[in-house]
């Protein structure tokens, strides 16, 4: 039981701890948004309006990659504590 509230402990000062960092090291990045409009803007003129879906289109695809991947992570864990779940049950019953 003490280790458990240790655990629980760490854990949260982990937590505490990364958001403290996300939040103090955070980076600008407006220069990426005066690029894409500087580009399309210029290609607009040039190509006409088929350049601005293909952007968009991009832009969704990079929208899209982190929420797939934190998606992926969290199917993983579910799979693997839904085996371990199952792998105690087992055991429970054994000794049971």
């Amino acid at each position: 039981m003490k280790n458990d509230s240790l655990r629980f402990c760490v854990n949260t000062f982990s937590v505490i701890l990364l958001f403290f960092c996300l939040c103090v090291f955070i980076e600008d990045a407006e220069a990426q948004c005066a690029m894409c409009r500087t580009t399309v803007e210029n290609n607009h003129k040039n190509h006409g309006a088929t350049f601005g879906s293909s952007l968009n289109t991009g832009i969704l695809y990079l929208l899209i990659m982190p929420y797939l991947l934190i998606a992926t992570g969290v199917f993983i864990w579910y799979r693997k504590n839904k085996q371990k779940n199952a792998l105690r049950k087992i055991k429970a019953q054994q000794y049971a």
